[in-house]
């Protein structure tokens, strides 16, 4: 009985001390060609592999997940939660995350549909002390035109929306307007790709800030 009931405690305390249950949403839409695609996965692994994410990940025994989304009624968990309770769950995660099929193609850009499919999601992991979508695009809103309900619905949720706008070379940034006019929660932040090649460092920058560490 006393070997069962500190079972019982160390896997207790094991997923009750889980600080932040993130979930990385990624446009798939018809603006995202084949090459623009494999920079968002490549990106992505590399970002988790970095040493300081991956610490940062398995400290705070993090839940990861990853939803594509496209147009109206297109989107897909593509990688269900996991905790990184180790650097080789961490090394599992950005593995599949780098080899992740596309999920959808040719479309529109329903971000708020995405947000509401990613609001679900966080119902698998209650036990988590912070809930957070990372989203990541390169359009405003072209179909569903659900964004601002959406964006009010994961607040009442007790959700935070941080962003990744990536935006073409120039001056303007229309994208990063658009996402925190109209997308992060209060709280959140945006921060802006100059192009998918510059996706893998925002990425990492951004993950170390989400989850409380120095950013170097």
């Amino acid at each position: 009985m006393l070997r069962a009931a500190l079972l019982l405690w160390l896997t207790g305390s094991s997923v009750l001390a889980c600080e932040t249950a993130l979930l990385l949403s990624v446009d798939v839409s018809g603006s995202i060609d084949a090459g623009d695609y494999r920079l968002q996965t490549e990106g992505l692994a590399a970002a988790l592999s970095d040493p300081g994410v991956a610490e940062a990940l398995v400290s705070g025994q993090v839940a990861l997940a990853v939803v594509q989304w496209s147009g109206t009624g297109e989107q897909a968990l593509s990688l269900p939660w996991m905790r990184m309770l180790s650097d080789a769950d961490v090394t599992r995660f950005a593995a599949l995350a780098a080899n992740i099929p596309r999920a959808f193609s040719g479309s529109d850009t329903a971000v708020g549909q995405g947000l509401r499919f990613a609001t679900a999601q966080f119902a698998a992991v209650p036990d988590c002390a912070r809930r957070v979508i990372d989203v990541s695009g390169d359009g405003q809103e072209n179909a569903g035109f659900t964004d601002a309900q959406a964006r009010t619905e994961a607040i009442r949720a007790g959700l935070i929306i941080n962003a990744i706008a990536i935006e073409e070379p120039g001056p303007a940034f229309p994208i990063t307007t658009y996402y925190r006019r109209w997308i992060i929660t209060p709280g959140g932040f945006v921060v802006t790709a100059r192009g998918l090649q510059d996706y893998a460092e925002t990425l990492r920058l951004k993950l170390l800030r989400e989850l409380g560490k120095p950013i170097g």
